[in-house]
């Protein structure tokens, strides 16, 4: 066994770590009530009494990263607690045959000008941690990913940028009437890597008020990085009573591998804020690939009321929130970098049989707001204390060493039809190789319908050379006198050989 730098030591215990001894933890957890590891927090680390400036004077110092002493391919920076990350996490290291504690070490950071040390007890834990990898260059250490806040987590492929997060668990996610439930992660497992190691092995449990969970992450960086994640949720008793008391109600939808993300304004929005940028946005569009074998591809908006979308999605193949536009141009932004954030992929394993994608849009007046989740829930809720498994794998990319859709919607325009006064027009650009070689003489048909309170008056296709796009031309009026939100699809074919993925948008009357 090869133990922890000098400060990390704690006392080894022999354990062999593995996904059945963190279930087993999580399954003991799960048969008490819900404790917040906030209760064990320090006062002076509390957030009336560290603001936002004096928490960035707190700072790790990176000569102290775990594993920096053995030379090995990734290391772990944490994060201190405090300001708004109020629950401290406990933390381990484990080899194959052995685990012990990472314990709280003050000497790791840099106060700054604060004086606050002899204030902090010694066994209070770290707020979460980033993960360091030569990821863009051989010879300097990258930030690779960060998990930080509740069961919010990061990762970043080579040259890429953050931007959306993924998450645990989601629990009654845009439920009205039900507050959300926002589980954390409590305690970590942190696999020391081999000097040869291409990959990280993680374990966490998950806890709230109505689940705990146990949670094995195998990273691989590269230009895509990959996420593999095997889970056991187990809900508490609680998680079925009826609402009787805050904190006490029943789970109506259990989001499975949630993404948040951040919509603002895009090429699609028809209210746009004074703002010098043409488009601001973390994602631009929900991709789904259906049990049918069908690519449903719903560009994202920001509604001026909450909107939650649900698609029946039994048996679901894949989902993810994409970041498709990838031209600086498109944001001019030279701050925040746009078009170098992931797209976010999620892969089942397995068959997750039958259940639904969410989809929920806040309203939101600024980019600092994630206003975007998306998850898939199972129709079937487990039982309490009975092991619920599933697994994924994340994929976090920009697409340029494999295509998750090759012949798609690259862009969507909406704007008024000057002809028809309460007519829309709804512009889509799309673009791939079935398309490509199609003679301008021999257009693809567009096959596209609404839903019952509104018509297509008008459906086009155009060669438009100038962006070597196919472009449909809908022309859309709503029924008068219905306030309800209008479906729209679209797909290009040949024949009956469908040629895209199928585009699907809800227009909302202002």
């Amino acid at each position: 066994m090869v133990i922890l730098a000098a400060g990390f030591r704690a006392g080894a215990e022999s354990a062999e770590v593995n996904l059945d001894y963190v279930a087993s933890r999580a399954l003991e957890r799960a048969r008490s009530p819900f404790h917040s590891p906030r209760e064990d927090l320090p006062p002076v680390l509390r957030q009336d009494r560290l603001d936002y400036d004096k928490y960035r004077e707190i700072r790790f110092r990176r000569d102290k990263a775990l594993w920096t002493a053995a030379d090995a391919p990734f290391r772990v920076e944490f994060f201190h607690p405090g300001y708004l990350y109020q629950e401290p996490i406990r933390t381990y290291e484990f080899t194959l045959t052995h685990v012990q504690p990472i314990r709280f070490v003050q000497d790791f950071f840099d106060y700054g000008g604060l004086h606050i040390q002899n204030q902090i007890p010694a066994n209070t834990g770290y707020a979460g941690f980033r993960v360091l990898y030569a990821l863009n260059q051989t010879n300097q250490f990258d930030e690779l990913g960060a998990f930080l806040g509740a069961s919010y987590f990061r990762l970043l492929g080579k040259n890429q940028r953050y931007g959306l997060s993924a998450r645990g668990l989601a629990i009654n996610c845009g439920e009205n009437g039900q507050p959300e439930e926002f589980p954390i992660f409590t305690d970590w497992w942190l696999g020391k890597p081999s000097h040869d190691d291409t990959e990280l092995r993680l374990f966490a449990i998950l806890d709230s008020v109505s689940a705990v969970g146990a949670y094995e992450f195998l990273i691989r960086p590269g230009e895509t990085t990959v996420a593999r994640i095997d889970a056991v949720v187990y809900l508490r008793e609680t998680a079925k009573i009826k609402a009787v008391s805050p904190g006490q109600y029943p789970i109506k939808t259990l989001g499975l591998a949630p993404l948040t993300s951040m919509f603002w304004f895009g090429k699609n929005s028809e209210r746009k804020p004074d703002d010098y940028r043409s488009e601001v946005h973390d994602s631009d569009g929900l991709l789904m690939r259906m049990g049918n074998g069908e690519t449903l591809w719903r560009p994202l908006d920001n509604p001026t009321v909450m909107r939650h979308q649900i698609f029946n999605a039994a048996n679901i193949r894949g989902f993810g929130l994409m970041q498709r536009e990838r031209a600086f141009s498109a944001y001019q932004d030279s701050f925040n970098l746009y078009h170098l954030e992931p797209s976010v992929w999620v892969e089942p394993h397995g068959s997750w049989g039958a259940g639904s994608l969410h989809l929920v849009s806040l309203s939101s007046a600024f980019e600092g707001l994630d206003n975007i989740v998306a998850f898939w829930d199972p129709k079937k809720k487990p039982e309490p204390l009975q092991p619920f498994h599933f697994g994924y794998t994340l994929y976090w990319t920009t697409e340029n060493d494999f295509k998750l859709s090759d012949n798609k919607a690259v862009s969507t325009r909406v704007g008024r039809d000057l002809s028809c006064q309460d007519c829309r027009q709804f512009i889509i650009d799309f673009a791939g190789p079935k398309l490509d070689v199609l003679p301008e003489s021999n257009p693809p048909q567009s096959i596209a319908n609404c839903s019952d309170n509104a018509v297509i008056l008008n459906n086009q296709v155009v060669r438009c050379p100038e962006l070597g796009t196919w472009r449909v031309i809908l022309k859309m009026q709503p029924k008068p006198g219905n306030p309800d939100p209008v479906d729209l699809r679209c797909t290009l074919q040949n024949g009956t050989n469908a040629l895209s993925e199928t585009w699907t948008y809800q227009w909302s009357p202002p």
